[in-house]
């Protein structure tokens, strides 16, 4: 595969040049210079499956992401990303409430508005602080914020959001999911930092792990944003057919995005996703950073390239320095190597062989 071939080459040269960077650091926003004493009210760990219902969740799937959360305050989505079909919920009482920071999350919606507008190509060198330049490869690999500032500068705030919006931010990710909540997105660029910090780290968006697994999902199947669905009767797991929210049509842009979320995997902030056991080598999205709250850590990835067959967002919350993306993707690389246990990979298909009859709900932008 030509893409993994140019991220394993990326992967020395940045080994032999340069050490990875912080994945969202705190560094040059008011808001969130602050210590971790100031957080002391949302605990690290907790149980995080207590008010749950599963009864009609993929076993599989669950017990992975039971596991893979352990004791840690979060929440696991899971969705199989050629449906819609929401596979698990662990937490449902986060994953369905009103949203956090997306911290770096937001950085690969940033980048397909670049590549898009056509701001910047896949080789594209900015100047960044600490080094002299960086590509997007390089810029997902290791979440460095200068280069989305940059971008977001580039581009203003109605671009950034009107992408961010396309996307799914701001509004419901699900169908027929009564307890969900849309998160939020600003009207105005944010006051703290505007539109860099909004697309360096999310400065002044509030997303759920449902609106980030719903943007996984459709990176993974080549641009498809479906509606979230989570049957949970016999009946309505019998009736389920996907249903298209809207077609992207961002084919084109995803390999760029896809090599920097691989490189993020093989050798920067995600590196703990990465199932050595296994063949099915996820992609994915560190974030890093502070809510008004608490700490924040976040990991979104898929499994895999080929043939994507999960999608995952992973939230984890309290106050201790174990709240960081990286141990959320670690989280994810705990449930990729279950499933893999499990032989959950073995039976995966192209999804073209997979996918029902599609309702389309809503193919506008």
């Amino acid at each position: 595969m030509k893409q993994f071939g140019r991220v394993i080459l990326a992967a020395v040269l940045a080994s032999s040049v340069a050490m990875p960077m912080p994945a969202a650091p705190a560094a040059g926003n008011p808001a969130v210079h602050k210590t971790v004493s100031h957080f002391r009210g949302v605990p690290t760990f907790a149980n995080s499956t207590l008010a749950d219902i599963g009864t009609f969740d993929d076993p599989i799937v669950r017990e992975a992401a039971v596991e893979g959360l352990g004791r840690f305050n979060g929440a696991v989505v899971a969705v199989d990303p050629n449906t819609g079909r929401i596979l698990t919920i662990v937490n449902q009482k986060i994953a369905f409430g009103d949203g956090y920071i997306p911290c770096s999350t937001i950085k690969p919606t940033v980048a397909l508005a670049a590549l898009e507008e056509n701001v910047i190509t896949r080789d594209t060198m900015l100047r960044v602080r600490g080094r002299k330049y960086m590509n997007l490869t390089e810029a997902l690999a290791h979440s460095n914020n200068e280069f989305f500032e940059q971008l977001g500068v580039r581009m203003g705030f109605d671009t950034v959001s009107k992408y961010a919006r396309l996307l799914g931010l701001g509004e419901l990710a699900g169908y027929n999911l009564p307890e969900e909540h849309p998160g939020s997105f600003p009207m105005a660029p944010p006051v703290h930092g505007g539109v860099a910090r909004m697309s360096s780290f999310g400065e002044g968006i509030q997303i759920t792990p449902l609106q980030l697994v719903s943007l996984a999902a459709a990176f993974a199947n080549g641009g498809t944003l479906y509606y979230l669905q989570y049957p949970r009767t016999p009946n309505e797991i019998q009736a389920f057919a996907p249903r298209v929210k809207r077609d992207l049509n961002i084919a084109s842009v995803l390999p760029e995005i896809r090599e920097g979320m691989l490189a993020a995997v093989l050798y920067g902030t995600a590196k703990r996703s990465f199932d050595s056991g296994g063949g099915e080598t996820p992609l994915g999205k560190t974030g890093t950073c502070y809510d008004p709250t608490s700490k924040v850590g976040w990991f979104v990835t898929y499994a895999d390239e080929a043939h994507p067959k999960i999608a995952l967002a992973v939230l984890l919350r309290g106050s201790s320095r174990q709240v960081i993306g990286p141990t959320a993707a670690q989280v994810a690389g705990r449930i990729y190597r279950r499933l893999r246990e499990q032989n959950y990979f073995a039976t995966a298909t192209a999804p073209s062989d997979t996918v029902k009859p599609v309702t389309v709900v809503n193919s506008g932008n």
